[in-house]
């Protein structure tokens, strides 16, 4: 009973990084595709000021996720590790990548520079969900089960790589979704026509990848594909479908803030629908949840901690993401900073 309820909310870290996280990672790859120096100044000047205030907070879920792996469930830990090192690996890469690159790139005076580190944080933006969601497929088909050894084949198989697409078309559809909202709020309505177009085009991607792999599931994972199809993941998956639906709708009308939130859910509900349709298993189907499960007191004491932290950081979490999203935000400028370390009985540290 208690590894159900904390595999339960690993679920629900996954799905809140996938999507805050997803965002982020939407925007960077709508800077990778907006063109030329010239072209693309609007669109990353919008990607700049909708990101900044609040980009580096959506790595809290990714940490929350690893404390409940390696805490809760260390044998799929270890398992998930070994067998898919590198893919994980190369998505941390790419995660330091991409925040160094964003950071760097604002401040950076000489265009060349700006260039080469807005391309490290564009790049980044795309490998990192692509190689996340290849460590996904892996597990949802069962190849990274435990004594697992590492290869090509566990991470690199048509499951994989198809799940790997459709993270980057998913973080796509949310990125594009939350700009259109976010150039409304700008008052640019140049930049919500071309993020709109984007949104309907990224959903329209997402439905056809999510269609293969839906058929590639009924190939090579013959049991994840029964859970999806049948019972409440069928449900979940058609609640799903009416959320993306009720975006593209909504970011046509004047209500497109309204269209994050259904975004969101239909991303979330994706993922709850996948880990509803493997269950009682982690890797399908090879290892349940009760194998893979640690010692009871240690998953009664990561409850009680977990309860902590919603109390302690999901008001703050929630209070930051409304500020940013009605535009009560505003990154700090240079202008700011000197002005404060020159004030009278300030300090620059």
């Amino acid at each position: 009973m208690t590894a159900g309820v904390v595999a339960w909310i690993l679920l629900l870290a996954v799905a809140a990084y996938a999507c805050g996280g997803g965002v982020d990672y939407g925007a960077g790859f709508w800077d990778l595709v907006a063109g030329g120096t010239e072209r693309g100044e609007r669109p990353r000047w919008l990607i700049d000021h909708a990101m900044e205030p609040v980009w580096e907070v959506n790595n809290v879920w990714l940490i929350f996720v690893f404390i409940l792996m390696w805490t809760g469930f260390p044998v799929f830990f270890e398992a998930v590790f070994s067998a898919m090192w590198l893919p994980l690996a190369l998505a941390a890469v790419g995660l330091v990548l991409r925040g160094a690159g964003f950071a760097l790139r604002k401040p950076t005076t000489r265009l060349a520079r700006r260039r080469i580190y807005g391309a490290v944080f564009a790049v980044s933006s795309l490998l990192t969900p692509f190689f996340l969601g290849a460590a996904v497929g892996g597990v949802a088909s069962g190849r990274a089960a435990p004594g697992v050894t590492a290869s090509a084949d566990v991470w690199a198989n048509t499951t994989s790589i198809i799940a790997g697409l459709l993270a980057v078309a998913a973080t796509a559809f949310l990125g594009a979704v939350f700009l259109t909202a976010d150039a409304r709020r700008f008052d640019a309505p140049d930049l919500e026509r071309y993020f709109r177009l984007r949104s309907w085009f990224a959903l329209v991607v997402v439905g056809i990848l999510a269609l293969i792999g839906l058929a590639t599931t009924h190939k090579h994972t013959s049991y994840v594909y029964h859970g999806l199809t049948h019972g409440l993941g069928l449900l979940l998956v058609l609640l799903s479908l009416a959320a993306a639906l009720a975006t593209a709708w909504l970011v046509a009308g004047r209500r497109a803030g309204w269209a994050r939130f259904t975004s969101v859910a239909a991303v979330a509900l994706v993922i709850a629908a996948w880990g509803t349709a493997q269950r009682p298993y982690l890797v399908p189907t090879s290892l349940t949840v009760q194998q893979a499960a640690g010692a009871t007191r240690t998953l009664q004491w990561l409850m009680l901690v977990t309860a902590i932290a919603i109390v302690l950081v999901g008001p703050a979490l929630f209070l930051l993401y409304r500020l940013d999203t009605r535009g009560l935000l505003e990154a700090q400028t240079d202008a700011d900073v000197e002005g404060g370390a020159s004030r009278p009985g300030t300090s620059p540290l």
